[in-house]
Protein backbone atom coordinates (compact mmCIF):
# COMPACT_ATOMS: atom_id res chain seq x y z
CA UNK A 1 0.00 0.00 0.00
CA UNK A 2 1.37 3.43 -1.22
CA UNK A 3 -1.02 5.63 -1.33
CA UNK A 4 -3.44 7.44 1.22
CA UNK A 5 -6.26 5.47 3.09
CA UNK A 6 -8.91 4.31 0.95
CA UNK A 7 -12.53 6.14 1.94
CA UNK A 8 -14.63 3.93 4.38
CA UNK A 9 -17.81 5.27 6.02
CA UNK A 10 -17.51 7.45 8.98
CA UNK A 11 -13.47 8.06 8.16
CA UNK A 12 -11.69 11.35 7.61
CA UNK A 13 -8.08 11.46 6.88
CA UNK A 14 -6.60 14.94 7.04
CA UNK A 15 -2.76 14.98 6.23
CA UNK A 16 -0.23 13.17 3.77
CA UNK A 17 1.62 10.04 2.91
CA UNK A 18 4.93 9.01 1.45
CA UNK A 19 5.07 7.73 -1.83
CA UNK A 20 8.32 5.67 -0.84
CA UNK A 21 9.55 3.76 1.75
CA UNK A 22 11.05 5.41 5.29
CA UNK A 23 12.59 3.79 8.43
CA UNK A 24 10.75 6.48 10.48
CA UNK A 25 9.21 9.56 11.16
CA UNK A 26 9.53 12.39 13.95
CA UNK A 27 7.18 15.15 14.98
CA UNK A 28 5.56 17.10 17.48
CA UNK A 29 1.49 17.08 17.55
CA UNK A 30 -0.37 19.35 19.40
CA UNK A 31 -3.51 17.88 21.78
CA UNK A 32 -6.62 19.57 21.75
CA UNK A 33 -9.93 18.90 22.81
CA UNK A 34 -12.11 17.40 19.89
CA UNK A 35 -16.15 17.29 20.42
CA UNK A 36 -16.00 12.94 20.48
CA UNK A 37 -19.31 11.64 21.86
CA UNK A 38 -19.38 9.73 25.01
CA UNK A 39 -20.78 6.17 24.64
CA UNK A 40 -20.14 6.08 21.05
CA UNK A 41 -17.00 4.77 18.64
CA UNK A 42 -16.54 8.04 17.85
CA UNK A 43 -12.55 9.10 17.81
CA UNK A 44 -10.06 11.51 16.47
CA UNK A 45 -6.72 10.25 16.42
CA UNK A 46 -3.27 12.95 15.64
CA UNK A 47 -0.95 10.23 14.52
CA UNK A 48 2.52 9.04 12.71
CA UNK A 49 1.91 5.34 11.28
CA UNK A 50 4.36 2.82 9.28
CA UNK A 51 3.09 0.33 7.07
CA UNK A 52 2.88 -1.70 3.98
CA UNK A 53 0.95 -4.49 2.46
CA UNK A 54 2.21 -8.48 2.96
CA UNK A 55 0.53 -11.11 1.62
CA UNK A 56 -1.83 -11.55 4.74
CA UNK A 57 -3.00 -7.85 4.09
CA UNK A 58 -1.88 -4.50 5.30
CA UNK A 59 0.57 -4.45 8.75
CA UNK A 60 1.10 -1.28 10.66
CA UNK A 61 2.17 0.62 13.90
CA UNK A 62 0.91 3.56 14.50
CA UNK A 63 1.46 6.12 17.79
CA UNK A 64 0.25 9.77 19.03
CA UNK A 65 -2.73 11.01 21.15
CA UNK A 66 -6.22 9.95 20.30
CA UNK A 67 -9.87 10.84 22.53
CA UNK A 68 -12.25 8.07 21.75
CA UNK A 69 -15.88 7.49 22.57
CA UNK A 70 -15.75 4.47 23.64
CA UNK A 71 -13.13 4.77 27.12
CA UNK A 72 -10.96 7.63 28.58
CA UNK A 73 -13.94 9.65 29.87
CA UNK A 74 -13.75 12.12 27.19
CA UNK A 75 -10.00 12.41 28.39
CA UNK A 76 -6.89 13.22 25.53
CA UNK A 77 -4.30 9.88 25.69
CA UNK A 78 -1.05 9.01 24.22
CA UNK A 79 -1.78 5.56 22.55
CA UNK A 80 -0.60 2.94 20.07
CA UNK A 81 -2.26 0.49 17.70
CA UNK A 82 -0.28 -2.28 15.77
CA UNK A 83 -1.87 -5.28 13.48
CA UNK A 84 0.03 -7.96 15.73
CA UNK A 85 -1.61 -7.38 19.06
CA UNK A 86 -4.99 -5.64 16.78
CA UNK A 87 -6.07 -3.56 20.14
CA UNK A 88 -5.79 0.29 20.92
CA UNK A 89 -2.89 0.43 23.98
CA UNK A 90 -3.14 3.60 26.08
CA UNK A 91 -1.01 5.00 28.16
CA UNK A 92 -2.11 6.79 30.86
CA UNK A 93 1.11 7.49 32.88
CA UNK A 94 1.50 9.77 30.34
CA UNK A 95 -1.44 12.23 31.10
CA UNK A 96 -2.05 15.14 28.33
CA UNK A 97 -4.33 18.07 28.39
CA UNK A 98 -5.44 20.60 25.57
CA UNK A 99 -2.69 22.49 24.80
CA UNK A 100 0.25 20.53 25.37
CA UNK A 101 2.68 18.94 22.10
CA UNK A 102 4.43 16.06 22.44
CA UNK A 103 6.96 14.02 20.45
CA UNK A 104 6.64 10.83 18.81
CA UNK A 105 9.11 8.68 17.20
CA UNK A 106 8.21 5.84 15.51
CA UNK A 107 11.12 4.44 13.75
CA UNK A 108 13.01 0.62 12.16
CA UNK A 109 15.27 -0.39 15.01
CA UNK A 110 17.64 -2.35 11.93
CA UNK A 111 17.73 -3.49 8.64
CA UNK A 112 15.24 -6.87 7.40
CA UNK A 113 12.17 -8.30 6.28
CA UNK A 114 10.90 -8.56 9.86
CA UNK A 115 12.43 -5.43 12.05
CA UNK A 116 11.25 -4.63 15.20
CA UNK A 117 9.59 -1.25 14.97
CA UNK A 118 9.99 0.86 18.07
CA UNK A 119 7.33 4.11 19.01
CA UNK A 120 8.55 6.68 21.21
CA UNK A 121 7.50 9.26 23.40
CA UNK A 122 9.10 12.25 24.66
CA UNK A 123 8.47 12.74 28.21
CA UNK A 124 10.33 15.27 30.84
CA UNK A 125 13.67 15.21 28.73
CA UNK A 126 13.89 11.69 27.82
CA UNK A 127 12.92 9.35 25.38
CA UNK A 128 10.32 7.01 26.53
CA UNK A 129 9.77 3.60 25.26
CA UNK A 130 5.90 2.92 24.25
CA UNK A 131 6.08 -0.09 22.19
CA UNK A 132 8.60 -2.75 20.18
CA UNK A 133 6.43 -4.90 17.20
CA UNK A 134 8.09 -6.85 15.09
CA UNK A 135 6.53 -6.16 12.00
CA UNK A 136 6.71 -7.75 8.41
CA UNK A 137 6.95 -4.52 6.31
CA UNK A 138 11.35 -4.27 5.81
CA UNK A 139 12.99 -1.28 6.74
CA UNK A 140 11.51 0.49 4.22
CA UNK A 141 7.36 1.63 4.93
CA UNK A 142 5.12 3.98 4.11
CA UNK A 143 4.73 6.77 6.36
CA UNK A 144 1.29 8.76 7.36
CA UNK A 145 0.83 11.60 9.02
CA UNK A 146 -2.80 12.14 9.75
CA UNK A 147 -5.59 13.93 11.86
CA UNK A 148 -7.81 11.17 11.92
CA UNK A 149 -11.80 11.63 12.16
CA UNK A 150 -13.71 8.93 12.71
CA UNK A 151 -17.77 9.56 13.45
CA UNK A 152 -19.70 6.49 14.27
CA UNK A 153 -22.24 5.57 11.32
CA UNK A 154 -25.36 4.42 13.84
CA UNK A 155 -24.78 7.84 15.48
CA UNK A 156 -24.42 9.97 12.21
CA UNK A 157 -24.01 13.74 12.75
CA UNK A 158 -20.17 15.25 12.65
CA UNK A 159 -17.81 16.04 15.33
CA UNK A 160 -15.93 19.03 16.27
CA UNK A 161 -12.40 19.14 15.55
CA UNK A 162 -10.62 22.13 16.81
CA UNK A 163 -7.74 22.68 14.15
CA UNK A 164 -5.13 20.55 15.33
CA UNK A 165 -1.42 21.58 14.49
CA UNK A 166 1.20 19.06 13.25
CA UNK A 167 5.15 20.51 12.97
CA UNK A 168 9.03 19.34 12.90
CA UNK A 169 8.16 16.40 11.36
CA UNK A 170 11.11 14.39 9.71
CA UNK A 171 11.75 11.42 8.08
CA UNK A 172 14.58 8.67 8.41
CA UNK A 173 15.58 7.20 4.81
CA UNK A 174 17.52 4.49 6.97
CA UNK A 175 17.63 2.83 10.23
CA UNK A 176 21.14 4.18 11.12
CA UNK A 177 20.69 7.48 8.92
CA UNK A 178 20.11 10.76 10.30
CA UNK A 179 16.47 12.66 9.74
CA UNK A 180 15.40 14.67 7.07
CA UNK A 181 12.83 17.03 7.30
CA UNK A 182 9.70 16.00 5.23
CA UNK A 183 9.15 18.73 2.71
CA UNK A 184 7.86 19.64 -0.94
CA UNK A 185 10.17 17.37 -2.17
CA UNK A 186 9.75 14.11 -0.79
CA UNK A 187 7.10 12.62 -2.83
CA UNK A 188 4.14 12.73 -1.16
CA UNK A 189 0.47 11.94 -1.46
CA UNK A 190 -1.61 15.04 0.18
CA UNK A 191 -4.98 14.53 1.76
CA UNK A 192 -7.60 17.16 0.95
CA UNK A 193 -10.18 18.44 3.30
CA UNK A 194 -14.41 17.22 3.18
CA UNK A 195 -17.17 17.04 4.95
CA UNK A 196 -17.20 20.12 6.71
CA UNK A 197 -13.28 19.43 7.64
CA UNK A 198 -10.10 21.28 6.34
CA UNK A 199 -6.45 20.58 5.96
CA UNK A 200 -3.51 23.08 5.69
CA UNK A 201 -0.56 22.41 4.41
CA UNK A 202 1.49 25.60 6.18
CA UNK A 203 4.64 24.13 5.25
CA UNK A 204 4.33 21.17 3.08
CA UNK A 205 4.86 18.23 5.07
CA UNK A 206 6.26 19.54 7.35
CA UNK A 207 3.87 22.20 9.30
CA UNK A 208 0.58 21.87 8.91
CA UNK A 209 -3.22 21.30 10.92
CA UNK A 210 -6.43 20.00 10.39
CA UNK A 211 -9.84 20.25 11.86
CA UNK A 212 -13.28 21.34 11.45
CA UNK A 213 -13.21 24.24 8.60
Amino acid sequence: MSGPPVPQPGYHHLGATTDGGWSGVLGRLTVDDPGVRAGTFDFVATRFMAKASTATGVKWLEAGWAETGWSGDGAQRIYTFDTNTGKWTFYDQYPVKPGDQVWIEIAAAAPGPDPTWNAWLWWHDAWHLLTSQQLPISEHATIEEYVEVYVDPLHGGSIDVPAVQVDNVSLKPEPRAPLTPWTGDVPTSPGAGADGYCLDFAVPYDTWHAGSC
